[in-house]
């Protein structure tokens, strides 16, 4: 039997079932409550800041979200510290982390047309969370990878979700999976019921889920990259809602026009977002001179936003334009002091301009708030230059655990200061005999540079039984990725079988210049 299915056997005897406390059926619980807890509230700080931070233009509009929401939970059949926040990001989404830790985007405040409405969504994510359908899928994940304990213990949409280091790159994984059909008919039932418990009229779930049918077959982009992704829509759904409609008191709460009128700047300022929304693409396809044009024009639409001031200093960036970068960044910062993007350019603006204490401020700022890859890569470079190797080495060895051309600049990096004294940690050697018997060493070089001057030490029972040991040299170079392999000197061998009581290892090698 394998480790990982032991493993699994010895977690599920511990484990045991619990009730689920809204469906009340009994379930296979590998997460204890304590650890859903945790998962939430160490992932929803950064999931918010890798999506746009947090909305905080309109306070009233963030607070009208947390009242609706907060009197849903008051009614939700299991108590958890729930939290709700906006995120700043024009794509239609909601979702929720275990633990009760929910969030909904800005562009789907501008799509609904009542509190009811909005209370269908955010009723809809409290069951998600309540029902633990997060945890259930993480469940399901960990027993499909043979890795329950690593994953219980370690515990987008975004161009920053790929950057993301360390505990932080957990979180885009948790709201991006796709719930089963069975959570799905779970949330949407007694999200209702929620509703009406709360006095909102539940038949505006309906009317809303019709919406989004239709939206889905017209295939709106920005819907599928958001809300459809994980909660996609169907007729089914719709039809399931109109039976479960039927079963609960009629009448409640619409609030359209409280709904107008609070979201009414939000509404106003569709036009400003728009053009930063373009003002990304055009800036993602390296158009920095449009992409400035569309920054100065969201600004004028909506002054007091400081994404628009963001775009503004990336694009004086890509022009070159460092110092008038670092203006626009402190514009950002005065309307939006906790949004790492700000920090994390400024520091890089601050770094080109070489004016290393400001711009060692900003990265560690930056990375306090969500740890990145171009941040820790700059750190570590910015320590490098101080003389700090092993601090160095940190920073690089962070980074580089990002899938990303920043993070495998700084593996080249940490490869560079690492290997001279660990050699054996990047070089793999392996043994074989030529047709005439004489031992050959395999080299792989499995790092992202060249490689020279390499020194081999080999073991090896002689004839007469006795231990023997030779060192070679390989000149190299061996390219970045490639295998050598190098004459050793022994045999000839006889017996193929003797190679399994050679030894080997690399002692010394050189980063080629």
């Amino acid at each position: 039997m394998s480790r990982h299915i032991v493993l699994i056997l010895l977690v599920l005897l511990l484990a045991g079932c619990a009730v689920n406390p809204v469906t009340g059926r009994k379930e296979l619980t590998l997460i204890g409550e304590g650890t859903e807890l945790q998962i939430g509230a160490e992932q929803y700080a950064p999931l918010r800041q890798m999506q746009g931070g947090d909305y905080v233009t309109q306070p009233q509009i963030v607070a009208y979200v947390k009242e609706v929401g907060e009197r849903l939970a008051a009614v939700s059949d299991r108590p958890l510290p729930y939290e709700f926040q906006v995120i700043n990001d024009s794509t239609p989404n909601a979702w929720a982390l275990p633990g009760g830790k929910i969030a909904i985007n800005r562009g789907l405040l501008t799509e609904m047309q009542s509190e009811a409405e909005l209370a269908a969504v955010l009723g809809h994510e409290i069951v998600h969370a309540a029902a633990r359908h997060s945890a259930q899928s993480m469940q399901r994940g960990m027993l499909l990878q043979g890795a329950v304990l690593a994953a219980a213990m370690a515990a987008g949409n975004s161009e920053y979700a790929g950057l993301a280091v360390g505990g932080a790159s957990v979180a885009a994984g948790l709201v991006s999976q796709q719930y089963s059909r069975e959570a799905e008919r779970e949330a949407d039932y007694y999200g209702m019921l929620y509703m009406s418990r709360a006095g909102y009229d539940p038949a505006a779930a309906v009317e809303l889920q019709q919406t989004f049918v239709r939206l889905s077959e017209g295939r709106q982009s920005n819907w599928l990259e958001g809300l459809f992704a994980s909660h996609p829509p169907s007729q089914e759904r719709v039809d399931a809602n109109r039976r479960t409609l039927a079963e609960l008191p009629a009448g409640g709460q619409m609030g359209v026009e409280r709904y107008h009128r609070v979201m009414a700047p939000l509404v106003a300022a569709q036009k400003a977002y728009d053009a930063y929304d373009e003002g990304r693409k055009v800036l993602h396809e390296n158009r920095p001179d449009q992409a400035l044009t569309l920054a100065n024009q969201a600004i004028a639409g909506e002054p007091k936003e400081a994404l628009f001031y963001g775009l503004r200093g990336d694009a004086l960036r890509k022009q070159g334009r460092e110092r008038e970068a670092i203006a626009a960044f402190d514009q950002a910062l005065q309307r939006h002091p906790d949004y790492f993007h700000y920090y994390l350019q400024r520091g890089l603006a601050y770094q080109a301009l070489g004016e290393t204490t400001a711009a060692n401020a900003d990265l560690e700022r930056s990375v306090a708030l969500l740890p990145t890859a171009p941040a820790m890569n700059s750190l570590g470079q910015l320590a490098l230059n101080r003389g700090e190797r092993t601090r160095a080495m940190e920073y690089f060895s962070a980074a580089a655990r990002s899938d990303s051309a920043t993070g495998r600049q700084a593996h080249a990096a940490l490869v560079r200061l690492d290997l001279p004294e660990n050699p054996d940690k990047y070089l793999k050697i392996d043994f074989a005999l030529d047709r005439q018997g004489q031992l050959i060493a395999r080299l792989a070089n499995q790092t992202p540079v060249a490689v020279t001057e390499i020194t081999l030490e080999v073991g090896y029972i002689d004839q007469a039984g006795k231990r023997q040991q030779t060192r070679l040299l390989v000149a190299g170079p061996i390219a970045a990725g490639a295998t050598y392999q190098a004459a050793t000197g022994l045999g000839p061998i006889s017996d193929p079988a003797q190679i399994k009581n050679l030894g080997g290892r690399v002692a010394a090698a050189r980063v080629a210049d």
